[in-house]
C-alpha cells in the first residue's frame, strides 16, 4: 500500500506494483481490503482485517489480557519484558488462553519451571499471592478459536514433555553433586592461554580469599563458595538453560546441606546480571563476585585482548562498571 490521502502513489517496489488493497488476518480475514483513505489503514485493519498494526497497542493489549487471565486462575501474573516485547511481535491478533500443569511438577525449582515456560513455550507463569508458582499458565493466541478448549489442552500437552525433561536433568544433576561437577571444570576450557574453568575457578578462590581478608570475612566460607561456585556449570540443567546458572548452582548446594552464607555466594556472584540489577548482598558473596570479576579483567588484559570499539567479546566494560558498584555502592573499604 502507498498512498496519499485518497490517491495511489504509482510505484513499483521489489516487483510489486503500490495499490490500495491490504489484507488482514490469514485465518480470520484472508480476502482483500481496499482503502478509501491513508488515514483508514490503521482502523480498517482491526475492525476488517483483525490485525492490530500498532506494536505498543498489541504489547499494551497482552499485558492487560495476561493480568486478567492470572486473576481469573487465582494468582497473579510477573510479567517479564522481554518475553511481553517477544510475544507482541509474534502474534497479529492476541487472543489469552489459560492452561494447566500437573502440580507434582512444582517439586521443581520455581526458576526451573518458568525458564521453561518462558524460554520453551513462551508462556506467562502465574503466581499465588505470596510469591508462589502455581500450576497454571497463560499462553497468547494468534487465533480466536471455536474450541479454545482445544488449543488450551495443545498447549498443555506440549508443556508437560518440557518439565519432564527438566525433572531428569534436575534428578540426574542431584545424584552427580556439585563436588563432582566442579571436578569436571578443569576439561573445558576458559580461555586457551588462560587455561580452564577449573584453573580460573582456583585463581578466584586465592583472590577471594585476599579480598575477604580485608573485609574481615570468614576465610573457609569464601574458600567454598569459591570452590563451588562454577560447579553448576556442569550440569544437565545448566547445560539446557544457561540462565540458571548460580541460581540452580544455590538449589543444589542447600540440598547439599552447604553452610546458608556459601549458597547465597553461589548464587549472588554473578550479580549484577545486567546494567541496573541488584548487587550481591552478603560479604562471602562480594568477596567472590570481585574476585570472580577482577580475574577476567586482569587475565584478559594480560594477555592483550582488551577490548575494542566494537568487540567486547568478554564483556569486561560490563564486568568493570560491576566492579565499581559492587565497591561503592556498599562503600567497600577496598584498594583495588
Amino acid at each position: 500500500v502507498m498512498m496519499l490521502d485518497d490517491a495511489v502513489v504509482d510505484a513499483e517496489i521489489f516487483g510489486l506494483r503500490s495499490s490500495n488493497c491490504t489484507y488482514g488476518h490469514r485465518f480470520h480475514a484472508p480476502g482483500e481490503l481496499p482503502l478509501a483513505n491513508a488515514g483508514d489503514y490503521e482502523q480498517l485493519l482491526l475492525s476488517e482485517g483483525l490485525v492490530t498494526a500498532s506494536f505498543e497497542q498489541r504489547r499494551n493489549s497482552i499485558h492487560r489480557l495476561v493480568e486478567q487471565a492470572a486473576l481469573r486462575l487465582g494468582g497473579e501474573a510477573r510479567i517479564d519484558e522481554a518475553l511481553l516485547d517477544e510475544v507482541a511481535a509474534l502474534v497479529e491478533y492476541p487472543v489469552v488462553v489459560c492452561g494447566e500443569f500437573d502440580a507434582g511438577f512444582l517439586a521443581l525449582p520455581p526458576e526451573v519451571l518458568v525458564t521453561t515456560m518462558q524460554e520453551n513455550q513462551k508462556y506467562f507463569a502465574v503466581f499465588d499471592p505470596d510469591g508462589g508458582l502455581l500450576p497454571h499458565f497463560v499462553a497468547i493466541a494468534n487465533i480466536d478459536s471455536r474450541k479454545p478448549e482445544v488449543v488450551a489442552a495443545g498447549n498443555e500437552r506440549v508443556i508437560r514433555p518440557r518439565f519432564a525433561d527438566a525433572e531428569f536433568f534436575y534428578s540426574q544433576d542431584r545424584k552427580l553433586g556439585l563436588d563432582r561437577m566442579r571436578d569436571r571444570l578443569d576439561s573445558v576450557v576458559f580461555q586457551e592461554r588462560l587455561g580452564s574453568l577449573g584453573d580460573k575457578a582456583r585463581r578466584t578462590g586465592r583472590l577471594a580469599v585476599s579480598i575477604a581478608a580485608q573485609l574481615g570475612v570468614d576465610a573457609r566460607q569464601v574458600e567454598r563458595a569459591a570452590e563451588l561456585c562454577k560447579a553448576d556449570l556442569m550440569s544437565d540443567m545448566v547445560g539446557e538453560f544457561p540462565k540458571l546458572q548460580g541460581i540452580i548452582g544455590r538449589y543444589y548446594a542447600a540440598l547439599q546441606e552447604e553452610d546458608e552464607v556459601v549458597c547465597d555466594a553461589i548464587e549472588q556472584h554473578y550479580w549484577p546480571r545486567y546494567a541496573g540489577d541488584r548487587l550481591p548482598q552478603g560479604c562471602v558473596a562480594q568477596a567472590l563476585a570481585l574476585a570472580d570479576r577482577l580475574d577476567t579483567l586482569l587475565g584478559i588484559f594480560a594477555i592483550g585482548q582488551k577490548p575494542g570499539g566494537d568487540k567486547d567479546p568478554f564483556a569486561l566494560r560490563r564486568e568493570a562498571l560491576a566492579v565499581l558498584r559492587i565497591v561503592g555502592e556498599h562503600r567497600l573499604p577496598l584498594y583495588l
